[in-house]
Order: C-alpha cells, then sequence, then structure tokens
C-alpha cells in the first residue's frame, strides 16, 4: 500500500511539473477585433463599466453632444459598441450624410482599385481620363498624378468652387509644390471608373460598400458627390480601417495601402495623408488657408489618431492604440467650420474623461 501511495504522489508531482513548466504556460491572448456580420443588424455591446471607463463621464459627454446639435454618436471599442447614443429625432436607421468625410471613401477604393492592378496612383491621371482635363498647359497636367489628387497638392487652383469641369480647374502652380483643399479629388471616381471599365457606383459597391454590409449611396448636391448612410455604416467603415483593411478573415485593401493613406503623404501638411486627418504632428494646414500652424491637429486627442472630417462636423476618429473608433454624426456643432472645428478638442476632453 505504501508503495502504491509513493506512486501516486510522484505521478502528482511529475504531473504539476509537466503543468507549470514555463515552456508551456501559454500568454493570455489579446482580444480579438470584433466584427458585425454583413448580412444582419446586430452588433455585439461592451458596457464601460467591465471597460472600467469612468461611468459618471458619460452623460456629459452625451449632454454636450445633444447641446452641439449631433443626430448620432457611436465609440466602438475592438469593434464592440461601448456607447451608441441617437439626439434630435435621429434614429439607427436614419440617413445623414458624410460630407468631407466621405473623401475616406474615394482614398479606399482607390487603393482597392491599385491592390486589384487595375491603376497605379503614380501614373498622371491623363493616363487614364485623356489629355484635357484640365485647362493647364499640357506639360503641368501631365505632371498631376493620381497621388497628388489623393494628397491635395495638384497644384490646382482652390478658388475656383467646386465644379470640376476643365475651366474651373486652372493651373497655379507645379504639382506636389502646394497643399490646397480641392475639390478636384472626385476625378478620382472618374479614374476608378475607366480603369475598371466599371462605373464608380457599380465598383464602388462591389469592392467595398457589399463586401463590409455597408448601407448607403451615393447623391449628387450641387456640384459634389455626397455618401449618405446610417450611422453605423459609418462605424462599419471605421472598423474596417482600424483593423488595417481586413473584415474578419478578408483583406479589403492592403495593409501598405492603408499604412500610406494614414501617415503624411507629401512634404507640406505633415497633418494630412490620402484625404484623411492626422493627429500628433508639428504643424498643420487648414482648407481655404495658406497658412501654416504649428502644433498638433486636436491636441486634446491621441496623437496615433487618424480622422474623417466632413462639413458640419461629421466625424469618423480612429485611435489604434486605444482600440477606439469614434463616429459623429449631426448638424454643425459652432457657427461656423471647415470640418475640423474647437468642437474637436473639446470633444475629446470629454472622450479623455470618460474613457482614461
Amino acid at each position: 500500500m505504501k508503495t502504491i501511495w509513493l506512486s501516486v504522489i510522484a505521478l502528482c508531482i511529475l504531473g504539476f511539473s509537466c503543468s507549470t513548466d514555463p515552456s508551456k504556460i501559454q500568454e493570455p491572448q489579446e482580444d480579438s477585433i470584433y466584427f458585425p456580420s454583413i448580412n444582419s443588424d446586430e452588433w455585439e455591446t461592451v458596457s464601460p463599466t467591465d471597460l472600467k471607463w469612468d461611468q459618471t463621464k458619460l452623460q456629459p459627454l452625451l449632454d454636450y453632444l445633444e447641446l452641439k446639435n449631433t443626430k448620432s454618436f457611436i465609440i466602438l471599442y475592438n469593434g464592440k459598441i461601448a456607447v451608441e447614443a441617437y439626439f434630435n429625432e435621429h434614429s439607427s436607421t436614419s440617413p445623414w450624410y458624410w460630407a468631407s468625410a466621405g473623401k475616406t471613401l474615394t482614398s479606399t477604393v482607390v487603393g482597392i482599385a491599385e491592390d486589384d492592378g487595375l491603376l497605379n496612383i503614380n501614373n498622371k491621371v491623363s493616363d487614364y481620363l485623356g489629355t484635357g482635363w484640365t485647362t493647364a498647359p499640357l506639360e503641368k497636367e501631365n505632371l498631376i498624378t493620381c497621388k497628388n489628387l489623393l494628397s491635395m497638392d495638384s497644384g490646382l487652383d482652390d478658388s475656383m468652387g467646386d465644379n470640376v469641369s476643365p475651366e474651373n480647374l486652372r493651373y497655379i502652380a507645379d504639382a506636389g509644390t502646394r497643399w490646397a483643399y480641392h475639390n478636384v479629388y472626385v476625378k478620382l471616381q472618374d479614374v476608378v471608373a475607366e480603369a475598371s471599365d466599371q462605373s464608380w457606383n457599380t465598383y464602388f459597391n462591389s469592392s467595398l460598400k457589399n463586401k463590409i454590409g455597408m448601407s448607403g449611396t451615393w447623391l449628387p448636391l450641387d456640384d459634389l458627390s455626397v455618401y449618405w448612410s446610417n450611422t453605423r455604416s459609418m462605424a462599419r467603415f471605421g472598423l474596417m480601417k482600424y483593423a488595417k483593411g481586413k473584415w474578419e478573415n478578408t483583406q479589403i485593401v492592403s495593409e501598405n495601402y492603408i499604412n500610406d493613406a494614414t501617415n503624411t503623404s507629401q512634404n507640406i501638411n505633415e497633418s494630412y495623408g490620402y484625404l484623411w486627418w492626422l493627429n500628433g504632428k508639428s504643424s498643420y494646414h487648414l482648407p481655404q488657408t495658406q497658412l501654416k500652424f504649428n502644433g498638433s491637429l486636436i491636441p486634446n486627442a491621441p496623437a496615433d489618431m487618424f480622422a474623417a472630417l466632413g462639413k458640419n462636423d461629421q466625424k469618423i476618429y480612429i485611435v489604434p492604440s486605444k482600440k477606439l473608433v469614434v463616429i459623429r454624426m449631426g448638424e454643425a456643432a459652432d457657427a461656423t467650420n471647415f470640418g475640423l472645428s474647437d468642437f474637436d478638442n473639446t470633444l475629446w476632453s470629454k472622450i479623455n474623461a470618460l474613457t482614461n
């Protein structure tokens, strides 16, 4: 009997030794990114309390948003909805316009088309649209690449309004030498259409919208093409960008392109990528001015944040370091703004109070 008990003890010791072998202990795995189904409106949530956020700061944030003419607001944490609120008779199914935040949709689809081998952003625009798409002298027009349109440094006159007919696309400086916020970027939609031999809408829907379960549509507004969708569709797009271009196991747009798009794209405006605004840089330029402003774009926001910013404070903020995607839709928070306003900085002070 004694021999049997000694054998049992020995086996237990051996078993314990094996189970605690440092080489076999698995490190805790980081939570994977959550993606909602592309065929369902269901979306998993996580409570601010479970995230150890300061729950007492949530209502002041929501009160501020309502005061500032917000219609909808979402915070995703690693893909799950942590905060979702609707104001002023808006609902989860109500469509709203993205304004210039939708420029990032065009940027993304250009990247997909390049991944598909349909175009090269370093090629000149006239390779796809033919010559004469501007009134610039031919040798100057031929300097303008697709990348210049993505980076807003085409050198075309930005004082002619949003109409992009040739007579309004006038030479003012060589491409790459002057940054100016300009609706000429929309010619990239024509480039994609020509390169893919499809309409812009058809290629957009098949390559991006349908693959991540977005709703919405492009609608003409004066001389603009504006995307409209519900708020969760904007959140789906932001989530795909946060996930480095993936949706579940499908790479929608290459990680290399995402990286290029969300870093400084030219040597004039540090805070601008491929139609994305970048935080945490040493200086920035704003629309409708050639002035250089020192400091970070949104000082209260995390330095690694990149953002889609649209007229009347349409916002997609993406913060990889904090696993956050933040969406705001609504009317203008302040009397005047160009897509970036004082609202951004105050809003981030309140988001920080909740999440830090």
